[in-house]
Order: structure tokens, then sequence, then C-alpha cells
């Protein structure tokens, strides 16, 4: 069975009137059906997080809890740290050192040098309450053990904003006008002013990748410059561009139009190596490109060659996919051409000071019992209770994870949510909400969502959500449930139902959850690995075609299934594969006679 709204109350309380954070319009979500969500029960869950965290009673004298700091803070940080907590510094632990120091702490704070392991948790015994990141990234810390060990993990998301932002305007001209390679000429003792002729900032064209919270400052500050801006991302707000006087395109038509690049988008399947060879082959020639977002967006050695064809006339990179990266033999370092920067996109001393602070009043936070929004780990579930979800949490998770990969480049507006229940209105939906908006989000985001948070951040992009529960018959606590979008066009059109939306629904069975519908399609899929969907007409030949086209390629089939609507009319068939389709597969798979269209679902489960 699910959780009831009671005992699942304990492990979440609701925000209202939580701020909107900077720099992200919002939006309301809308529940045509509420339920299990009272203030009384925010109350309960309140308190009984704050017994959580807090069981073991502080480790100092005084009664006042006990924080490690394991590398340099700033000192604002600090010093508002020390009013409430006795604060103990100790930088450049080795592992075995800090196993033995966190004995004594109910607090530990990090930056990405130290390495939170399972050991480090295991060597805590349950003592350690908080782990606060200052930065955003948490890769340094191990979330399965803290949610283990019942730690919260909280990071600081927002204070490196402007910083990062200025890096890339910063990058920006020195780009345009040749500053980083004049710099190295001058100190070579030469005078090169012909050399290093740039061109003007003013009246070209920047598309911005990925516009959120960076890219949307970076939008600001070029418009200032006198820039024309335009903007590629699939779930940004129309009316948050609008308002910035930015013009939201499509991929493909940022590539043809732009005459300058700037990089915000997060690191996830979907825009691994998305600056590739077919991409720079769009572009206009002498185009620039500026990366101040993940080393992995763009296909390194993809770039050097559009820069040694002139395609891309300079690049300048901040971040690359290996970090720091390996000097020898790579191929864009020490380009005359390429600008690079070892990732100093939030090192300004103001940034420094504002992560400290932010992760400081996290942790602060989190040891006076309160649910943070920056928390990036759900409070610790009793075992017995993740089993009873396990398979909805994983089908509902799947589920998102399918909806927004079939959504096009026009994006999508609102999340419908719709849960088949012999409980009814008494079907406690948080959990399953909250699974449906991590598989959404983490598909098109860095963030790590979880039950604390999801709201919070489908909030903060402006998506509205509902849900609805129709009772239904039998024993299992969920019968069914699905997820539909509501987005402009799809990738793949059999995925859109009868009204115009994007529809995918599911089942568990056996404790497996299994994909059941997309659009008007029955299937049966499991909900795991990477998918290969196609649309066809039910004729023979079609099946052996794409199987010899994908063992051309050594990708090997782990499942195949087919579902039409009637004989010798339209099928849907899907292909379970263990390793990725290279995109000219795709492509010759879309051309085989009988198949209309094709797309590939990444990673749906583990």
């Amino acid at each position: 069975m699910l959780v009831s709204a009671p005992r699942l109350s304990r492990l979440q309380s609701s925000f209202p009137g939580t701020p909107t954070p900077t720099g992200m319009h919002s939006a309301a979500l809308t529940r045509p059906r509420i339920s299990g969500i009272y203030p009384a029960r925010n109350q309960v869950a309140k308190r009984v997080f704050r017994k959580t965290i807090m069981s073991a009673g502080a480790k100092s004298p005084d009664g006042r809890p006990v924080v490690l700091i394991t590398e340099k803070l700033g000192d604002p940080g600090v010093e508002m740290l020390k009013q409430s907590a006795n604060v103990v510094v100790a930088l450049g632990l080795s592992a075995a050192e800090l196993n033995e120091k966190i004995k004594g702490a109910d607090a530990l704070i990090v930056r990405s040098a130290t390495k939170v392991t399972r050991e480090v948790f295991e060597a805590a015994n349950g003592g350690l309450k908080v782990v606060g990141r200052a930065g955003v990234g948490v890769d340094n810390v191990d979330l399965g053990a803290a949610t283990e060990y019942g730690c919260l993990v909280v990071n600081a998301p927002t204070a490196n904003t402007v910083a990062a932002a200025e890096h890339g305007i910063a990058l920006l001209c020195a780009l345009a006008r040749n500053v980083s390679q004049a710099d190295a000429s001058m100190r070579a003792g030469k005078w090169e002013r012909g050399k290093y002729v740039g061109v003007s900032l003013v009246d070209k064209t920047l598309a911005i990748m990925g516009f959120g919270k960076v890219g949307s400052e970076v939008g600001r500050r070029a418009k200032g410059l006198g820039m024309e801006v335009i903007a590629y991302d699939p779930y940004a707000s129309e009316d948050k561009a609008r308002a910035l006087g930015v013009q939201l395109v499509t991929f493909d038509e940022a590539l043809a139009k732009a005459d300058f690049f700037s990089l915000h988008m997060p690191m996830t399947p979907g825009t691994k190596k998305m600056f590739n060879d077919d991409a720079f082959a769009k572009m206009k020639k002498g185009a620039r490109i500026v990366n101040v977002a993940r080393g992995g967006v763009i296909d390194d050695d993809a770039l050097a060659r559009a820069l040694d064809a002139g395609v891309v006339a300079a690049a300048a990179l901040d971040v690359f996919e290996e970090e720091p990266p390996k000097w020898e033999g790579h191929p864009l370092i020490g380009r005359p051409n390429v600008i690079t920067t070892p990732h100093l996109g939030a090192s300004t001393q103001e940034a420094q000071e504002g992560v400290a602070i932010e992760v400081v009043e996290a942790v602060v936070e989190a040891l006076a019992g309160k649910l943070s929004a920056n928390a990036v780990n759900a409070p610790m579930v009793a075992p017995e209770v993740l089993r009873e979800l396990q398979p909805y949490v994983v089908l509902a998770e799947g589920l998102g994870k399918a909806a927004v990969q079939l959504v096009a480049d026009q994006g999508f507006a609102d999340i419908n949510v719709t849960y088949s229940s012999p409980r009814g209105d008494d079907l406690d939906t948080r959990l399953l909400r909250a699974m449906v908006i991590k598989g959404i989000l983490e598909e098109i985001t860095t963030s790590t969502v979880n039950l604390v948070n999801a709201d919070l951040l489908a909030k903060s992009r402006g998506l509205r959500i509902s849900e609805v529960t129709v009772r239904s018959e039998g024993e299992s606590v969920l019968s069914s449930m699905s997820v539909s979008l509501g987005a402009g066009k799809s990738r793949f059109s059999a995925a859109v139902d009868k009204t115009g939306r994007i529809y995918v629904e599911g089942t568990v069975r056996n404790g497996r959850p299994y994909l059941t519908k997309i659009g008007g399609f029955d299937v049966d899929l499991s909900v795991e690995g990477s998918i290969l969907l196609c649309r066809q007409r039910d004729q023979p030949g079609i099946v052996g075609t794409i199987g010899m086209l994908l063992a051309r390629d050594n990708v090997n089939i782990n499942f195949m299934t087919v579902g039409r609507t009637a004989r010798n009319e339209e099928a849907v068939m899907a292909i379970g594969v263990d390793s990725e389709v290279p995109a000219d597969t795709l492509m010759a798979i879309g051309m085989v006679k009988g198949v209309l269209e094709s797309t590939l679902f990444k990673e749906l489960g583990a």
C-alpha cells in the first residue's frame, strides 16, 4: 500500500508564501482536488522533522550544535554561524582525519574538495544531521548514504548567479576584441595592432542557449550592450522572455541566426554534446561561442574541426568535460583562437561571501528543525515505507521522464497527473507528484528534485500542475496513473492524444512499473533503460530491417513489443536497447520504408 496521509505528512511540510527566487517568475500550482495537505499536519511535520534532526542532541557542553568546516568559507558566513553554533575550522583534512573529526559534529560544511563519502556517515554513526555544500553541485557528497543515515544535505544554488553571468559577459567582450591574445602578444614584446582587429557587439545577435537564472542575467546585460538577444530553452516562459525583450526560438533557428552564442544549459542526457558537427554546420560562418555552463554540452573534437574550418571564428571556455582537463593532446586548450579560464564563473569576492551566507542560513535552518528550500535530498524515510512506495515512485518518475522527452522545441505550459485508485480522494499523492516533477525537471535542469523542494522548483519555472484522482476497483493502492503535458508540439506525433496533449500512462505489476499507453497506442514497456519508439505501418519486414540497422552498430536489443490500432493500419513498436543509438542510425531508421517517425527515450529508469 501507499503510505497514508497522516504518516506521509511527517515526511514533508509545504511552503505557503515561499518567495520566488530572484530572477524567476512564478505561477500558481492549481489542484482541482487537494488531498493530504492541511495546516495542522504541516505543523506536525515540522515538529517531527525538528525532533528527527535534533534527536541525538548537540555535542557541545553548552548545548549548542557543533559545526565542522573543512574548506575556506567566507568570513561573513562563519561569523553568522558562530551566533548559533560552536564552529570548528579544520582545513586540509585527510580522509582518515575527517572520519575522526566528524564524530564530534552535528553539521559539516564543505566546498568541492572534501569528499563526503559513505565512510564519513558511517564514522558519524547517525550523529551527523546536516551537510552543507557551499556551492551548487553535490557530486562530492554521497546523497544515498546521507539519506540512509538520516542526514539532510543542503546547497547554495543562487548566490553565484550574477557572478557567473558577469563572467560570461567578460568572456564575450574578450572574445569579440581578442583581449587575451593581444595581452599575450604584448607580454611577448610585440605590438600587433593590425593582427587583433575585433568585431563590435552592438547590433549583433546573441543566442542564449538555456534561459534560466544565469542565462536571463546574461540576456539582461547583453541588451545593455546593444545586442539583439534571442534564446533557446524549450522550458522557458514566454512572459519572462518578453519582459526582458528576448525572443524565444527553436534550436535550429538559434543556430542559423546568431553571431554569438552564450551557453547556459544543464548537463543532461539530452544536452550531452549538443554542440556537435551537425550543430556547427548550421551556424553562420564566423560565429563565436562562450561556454560557462558545463563542458560536456560541447563535443570538443567537433568544435576543433569547426574552428579549423573557420565556421566558428573563436571560442571562450570556462568549463570542461573533465576538470582539470588533461593538458596534453587537448584539442582546444592552447589554440590561438580559444580563450580558456579555470572555471571562474563563481569566483568573485561577493559571490563567495554570498555562497557562504546562503549555505550557513540553510544549515542553521536545518539544525533548528526547519525544512530548507535548498535541501537536495529528502528526510529519512522508514525502510518499510520505502518498500511499500518504491514501485509507484519509480513509475511516477519514469512517466515524468517519458512525457518531457516527447516535448518538441516549443516546450510545454502545464502538467496534469491523473491517478486511478480504490482510495479515491483519500489517496495522498504528494510523494508521487514530487516524483513526476523530479522526472520532468531533472531532464531539463541540474536541480536535484525531491519531496522537500519539488513544488517550489516547479513554481519557480512557472509550471501549472493539476491533479485528478479517479476512484477505481481493485485491491492495489494505485490501479494506474497518467501524465499529460500541454505542449505545442511533440517529437513523436503518436504520443499526442485526441485532446492535443502529450499523454503517457502506466501501472505496476508484480512490483515492477510498466508504461502501458503512449498517446492513443497501447504498449507494454518496462520503465527502465533506453527505448527506441517507431510509428509505422503494420506491414512485414520493418522489424527485421530495424534490427539489422541496430546490429550494424553493435546495439543490443533487450526486448521488443508492438502495439497497433488495427490490422494493416498503424502501429507503435518499442525496442529496448542496451547502448546509445548513433544519430545516423536513428536517421536511417526514419528512412526505412513504412516507418512514419521515430524517437528515443533515454534512461527512463534504473
